[in-house]
């Protein structure tokens, strides 16, 4: 049997799934407490991570922190 996921993410490359859970962010209303530019910094995330997760929060009415 499959294991239902716990995480809202967009599929994303393994290094930016790996990125989000060492810096323990499982889901779309923990990343929308971060900014734009923290998550950036992060090692694994890239430019197609990014805007897999802007698309993401933008589609749950959220989005990044602001400063």
């Amino acid at each position: 049997m499959k294991q239902e996921s716990t995480t809202d993410f967009p599929k994303l490359a393994v290094p930016a799934q790996r990125a989000l859970a060492n810096t323990g962010i499982k889901n779309l209303r923990q990343l929308a407490k971060f900014t734009e530019a923290e998550i950036k910094q992060l090692h694994g995330i890239g430019p197609n991570a990014l805007v897999a997760l802007k698309a993401a929060l933008k589609a749950k009415g959220m989005s990044f922190a602001k400063k």
